[in-house]
């Protein structure tokens, strides 16, 4: 098994995840078989309990693993299934070294942060890195490793000396480290700055680490005087310090490390010249030159809880691109926090509710996301009632489901008081309620959590011809509430058909208004496994609605496994740049790397 770590210096949200996730790419491209870990330092055992303005979205794996949203971008990038224990958190170490304490496995030794804390972190790692995640038998040939954070943090030392202990033991070309680092341009000089990433440098080595490889992020392409002082001052040849500068999306940064033979550098390093494969990159170039082509546009309104912090979205935002990208459209999203909908924030500030009603009525579809908490529902339920009354395509996902009950029954059947247990506990209209089985005194890892099979009940709805017209699918889910059966026969009389729904028939699964454009909720969260190429199904299908190619997306949806749907097409179909539309206001055609944001 050889190793590839990447650490990241001066400052945070350089961009370490897509700088993994592209190395992961590469070297899979290399005909590399890749697996990838995430190393949190935080104490917290998983990212289940943490809050998204903080922390971003909690992404869910397959086994139910609530983790840190990089685990995504490598999912997404490597097109590969990880599990629960490839997030490493100080949490879950300290945890597993106690219990080991308690039943008395270090025999009377008195357990310290060296060497059982180290020795727990080598332990993880190693038997981590062998458990496959492409579907086929066998351990992968490297694992990618990222440290959170920066070096310098007190909670990632112990991580630290553990990787330093990890690459001795290991031996040399069986350990690569990869050093994300910042080179900054001052305006008033524009000259390019080495010094922090040289005192980066300084503090790795001090700390028992040498990188091999830098990866330098800076606004242009880093010129031939810094690249000398790097290499004189950080002790790394020339030619393994690769520039990450400012390009139009993330798909561009694997073809930014081929270009400048990172992958030649890290087989070097690691021993794997007899192997070495230049890499099949020929679909992810065309994708990514595609994106930067589209012009004709599609306007998506958000209606959220935490519009504030896009990472709070983020694997809804990539699910929105894929589809957006193969439906050869240009994507804007509108952020509307849901509460200035709300009638009490025409009183307290009419101008923001203005803005937000103009912005709702000017989309091309509505999307309402999963959530917590009764803070702005009354917004999404007046979203999700002008989306169904005027014919806007609209898709909810997990509390959006739920909510779209709710307005429908409120709307429809006239039941005024009608909510969900969430919002008020003592309702004598309960649509949505606390599922039987989950805990109400503990929250970590106590929803249902990860894959679950939902069976169409009928193949002629939209939803299952998105997905191919099978009888069943699997769709990762995170929640805690769902729709009271006891209401499933009122609701479906009245016209909202429950289409999906889990084995036994009790779970609603999936509801639909079969006489709407496209009107969709869903329990589970289909953004989860949405991949550049193949986007999810049910987000092709909302796009597609916003779009009117609809009808064309479900005629080739029915005639084509849901794994191999619509591809991107040549460049040469696309139209010059400069016909874009300048009058929308936020673009997510991928997101543009600019600053520090990757």
């Amino acid at each position: 098994m050889k190793y590839v770590l990447v650490t990241g210096g001066v400052v945070s949200g350089l961009g370490k995840g897509v700088t993994a996730s592209s190395i992961g790419l590469l070297l899979k491209a290399c005909g590399l078989r890749v697996t990838a870990i995430k190393i949190d330092p935080y104490l917290n055992t998983d990212a289940g309990t943490m809050s998204p303005f903080e922390h971003g979205e909690v992404f869910v794996l397959d086994d139910g693993g609530e983790v840190d949203l990089d685990l995504g971008n490598y999912e997404r990038f490597m097109d590969i299934k990880l599990t629960r224990d490839n997030n490493i958190t100080t949490g879950k170490i300290y945890q597993s070294v106690i219990e080991k304490e308690r039943r008395g496995d270090y025999l009377g030794k008195t357990v310290q942060v060296v060497p059982h804390i180290t020795d727990a972190i080598q332990e993880w790692i190693e038997r981590v890195a062998h458990i496959p995640v492409d579907g086929k038998p066998g351990s992968a040939d490297v694992c990618v490793i990222e440290l959170g954070g920066t070096i310098g943090d007190i909670e990632s030392m112990p991580f630290i000396q553990a990787l330093g202990q990890f690459s001795y033991k290991v031996g040399a070309g069986n350990f690569c480290l990869v050093h994300v680092s910042l080179v900054p341009v001052l305006n008033c000089v524009g000259e390019q700055k080495t010094k922090p990433t040289q005192h980066s440098v300084r503090g790795l080595r001090g700390q028992g680490l040498a990188p091999h490889i830098l990866a330098c992020r800076s606004t242009m392409v880093l010129d031939e005087a810094a690249k000398g002082k790097l290499s004189q001052f950080c002790l790394i040849p020339g030619e393994n310090i690769i520039t990450l500068y400012d390009v139009p999306n993330i798909w561009h940064i694997p073809l930014l490390l081929r270009d400048q033979k990172a992958h030649e550098a890290i087989f070097k390093v690691l021993n794997l010249n007899c192997v070495i494969k230049e890499p099949r990159l020929d679909e992810w170039t065309n994708r990514a030159e595609a994106c930067d082509l589209l012009h004709e546009p599609v306007r998506i309104a958000l209606v959220g809880k935490y519009t504030e912090l896009s990472d709070a979205y983020l694997s809804v935002l990539k699910a929105l691109v894929h589809a957006s990208v193969d439906c050869r459209k240009k994507l804007f999203v509108d952020w509307i926090p849901a509460s200035n909908l709300e009638d009490a924030t025409a009183k307290e500030n009419p101008d923001a509710y203005k803005a937000a009603w103009k912005l709702l009525k000017g989309a091309e579809g509505i999307l309402v996301p999963g959530g917590f908490g009764d803070r702005g529902v009354q917004g999404k339920i007046l979203a999700v009632k002008y989306a169904r009354e005027n014919r806007i395509p609209f898709l909810g996902i997990c509390l959006g489901m739920q909510i779209a009950v709710v307005e429908f029954a409120r709307s429809v059947l006239g039941v005024k008081d009608a909510t969900s247990t969430e919002f008020d506990p003592n309702t004598k209209s309960p649509y949505v309620i606390f599922m039987p089985e989950g805990s109400k005194t503990h929250m970590g890892g106590t929803m249902r959590l990860g894959s679950r099979r939902t069976y169409f009940q009928t193949k002629e709805c939209k939803s299952a011809k998105l997905y191919g017209c099978r009888s069943f699918i699997d769709e990762r889910h995170r929640h805690r509430y769902e729709v009271n059966p006891d209401f499933v026969s009122r609701l479906e009389n009245a016209g909202l058909s429950f289409t999906g729904k889990d084995e036994t028939g009790q779970r609603m699964e999936i509801a639909e208004l079969p006489n709407h454009p496209y009107f969709v909720g869903v329990q589970f969260h289909p953004e989860f496994k949405s991949r550049p190429g193949k986007p999810s199904p049910l987000f092709l299908g909302f796009i597609a609605a916003a779009c009117g190619q609809l009808d064309v997306v479900l005629q080739r949806c029915s005639n084509v496994d849901s794994n191999s749907l619509l591809k991107v097409p040549a460049i040469k179909t696309y139209q010059k740049k400069s016909s874009l539309k300048p009058s929308y206001r936020r673009e997510y055609v991928l997101e543009s790397v600019k600053g520090l944001n990757f």
